[in-house]
């Protein structure tokens, strides 16, 4: 994922290598939560379960490999996806640059993995907006 200008003093300046290090050495290109191989067009429907083209088999969204009952109609909920990996700050604290605290992520699993972080922050401005609505221009509306 790109970083905002405005937080990229938060990052060192060797993050590209640093997470070049993370995604390719460690992680081998693939997602640390499900898998996903880098850069590959995968198939997936929507819900996690996604086709593992080396193995053969359908995975769920945690890299497990899973059957599908036969007879089930699934072409029709097929997409494609092109996976990109990010490295991700697991406690969310960008001068944590520990080789423990980063993680290689699709862009799936970093969403996942962002979720309670982008409420809290999503809560955050809600309640900052009532609250100069309500200093400056009365009540909120």
């Amino acid at each position: 994922m790109p970083i905002r200008p405005e937080h990229r003093f938060f990052y060192p300046i060797d993050w590209a290598q640093l997470s070049a290090v993370i995604r390719f050495g460690r992680a081998r290109g693939c997602c640390e939560g499900c898998g996903r191989p880098h850069g590959q067009m995968v198939y997936h429907l929507g819900d996690g379960r996604w086709w593992d083209a080396d193995a053969n088999r359908w995975r769920d969204g945690w890299g497990r490999r899973i059957r599908i009952a036969p007879g089930t109609e699934i072409l029709s909920r097929v997409r494609r996806t092109r996976v990109v990996l990010a490295a991700a700050h697991r406690n969310h604290d960008t001068s944590n640059n520990a080789d423990a605290n980063l993680a290689a992520f699709c862009q799936r699993c970093h969403m996942i993995h962002d979720r309670p972080e982008h409420q809290r922050r999503r809560w955050r401005t809600l309640f900052r907006r009532k609250a100069l609505g309500d200093l400056f221009g009365g009540p909120y509306t």
